[in-house]
């Protein structure tokens, strides 16, 4: 039978709703949640040594106890990274889940061995031109890049829990366990490793940050549907999603997802394959479905490639509006206001950025535009060490209310913890990998 495999999310916050539809009525062997990114890992590194309880996807059981009652009636089986960075407490998450709601019996396997913080020293050189020494910072942890390989004993359970594994490989481990290819089937490898990338972010294919009003329109998008595939022995699929659900789905969509965080579309690095994109053909297979097929590939990469979190400080971030004539200029004002006084009067050696939103902010490049916008936001940020130099930017911005320029309204502030990552690699045979399965 043909392998049908759906996307629950394409990054951690991501809807839960149109999960729920294809848990319900997708008919799928599979339904993947794909929620970790860089950042998000770093997080979960945090939130674990505040809380060694904690670390997983804070969404886990809201997503778990909304799709799994679907998924025990239709033998959907669950496939996720929501682990993060502490796979076995949230592993005990969806025991705890799954007896709740009654699916009493459901297998829960939790994937080991991503963690490699132990492999870390101050001398581990960074693909960014440092060590970690040289980074200034506290190292919180560290995650390799696992393939299907190391799902592959965990994929007769009805739950798969696992840390960070490569975004593409949470849904080719379900091809490979299904049809049964080998580790160096490096032709169909890629063919799942398309399906993959594909599927990996959700919306994005169906039509979500597609849309573009007059250029790309995209009908009710607000209640856009989550892709699933069909996926033949030899890797070729047909790309589709739910009748009734918003969005589109087209040799348009397929195409600008394929090409997504892709720097060689025909070398494209995964822990399983390299594949080639270049090859691959698309054509369209009836309304929202389009056909897959032809990717090639070679002999997967030496290393892996780690994510290295760091401690960021306190992010503080702080805005005024001005309004009506001069409002731009008011504004330029406030900016050269902040950025003095955070310099002469505090003298703090962070640099603090100052964005004109409604000039120009998203380019960083506000004071080079010429426009007659009267309403401008005068937004600014700071990385500080610490919890009092982030507080002291807030302050500042609040004070241009009463210290001027003038018509100033409309303050907000906040100061959040925050965190930076960089890259590394690692031998293979430095991340043994385990699975250990738990029964509700």
């Amino acid at each position: 039978m043909v392998l049908r495999v759906g996307t629950g999310a394409g990054f951690s916050s991501d809807r839960l709703d149109p999960a729920v539809e294809l848990a319900s009525r997708g008919e799928l062997d599979y339904l993947v949640f794909e929620c970790i990114g860089e950042r998000t890992l770093a997080f979960g590194h945090r939130d674990r040594m505040a809380n060694p309880d904690r670390g997983y996807n804070p969404l886990l059981e809201r997503r778990l106890r909304a799709v799994m009652p679907h998924c025990r009636r239709a033998g959907t089986r669950i496939v996720t990274n929501m682990g993060v960075a502490n796979p076995r407490a949230a592993a005990e998450v969806a025991v705890r889940v799954a007896r709740e709601t009654g699916w009493q019996g459901c297998r829960v396997a939790t994937v080991l061995g991503d963690e490699v913080t132990g492999l870390m020293s101050p001398d581990t050189e960074l693909l960014e031109g440092m060590r970690i020494a040289e980074t200034g910072r506290e190292c919180l942890g560290a995650n390799a890049y696992l393939g299907a390989d190391a799902l592959m004993d965990a994929m007769d359970a009805d739950v798969v829990i696992t840390g960070r594994v490569a975004d593409p490989s949470l849904f080719l481990a379900p091809m490979r366990r299904h049809y049964d290819w080998a580790g160096d089937d490096w032709s169909r490898l890629a063919k799942g490793t398309v399906v993959g990338h594909l599927l990996e972010c959700a919306a994005q294919i169906t039509g979500g940050y597609f849309a573009d009003p007059g250029f790309k329109e995209v009908s009710n998008l607000a209640s856009v549907g989550f892709p699933y595939a069909e996926i033949g022995p030899d890797g070729s699929a047909v790309i589709s999603k739910l009748n009734g659900t918003g969005g589109v789905v087209d040799e348009r969509t397929v195409k600008e997802q394929l090409l997504y965080e892709v720097h060689d579309p025909a070398a494209y690095l995964t822990p399983d394959v390299t594949a080639d994109f270049s090859t691959v053909q698309l054509h369209g297979d009836g309304p929202d479905r389009v056909a897959v097929s032809a990717a090639q590939g070679q002999t997967r990469p030496p290393k892996l490639k780690v994510t290295v979190a760091f401690d960021g400080g306190f992010l503080a971030e702080a805005g005024v509006s001005y309004a009506g004539p001069g409002a731009q200029e008011r504004a330029r004002i406030a900016a050269d206001v902040v950025s003095a006084r955070m310099r002469d009067v505090h003298g703090t050696n962070a640099p603090v950025r100052v964005d004109l939103i409604g000039v120009s902010s998203l380019h960083a490049t506000a004071t080079e535009y010429d426009t007659d916008s009267r309403d401008v936001r005068v937004h600014c940020a700071m990385r500080g060490s610490s919890q009092e130099e982030a507080d002291l930017l807030l302050w500042e911005v609040e004070s241009l209310l009463c210290c001027g320029p003038a018509g100033g309204g409309g303050y907000r502030g906040h100061v959040t913890p925050s965190v930076l990552t960089y890259s590394t690699f690692v031998e293979r045979s430095d991340v043994p990998t385990s699975v250990e399965v738990s029964v509700a």
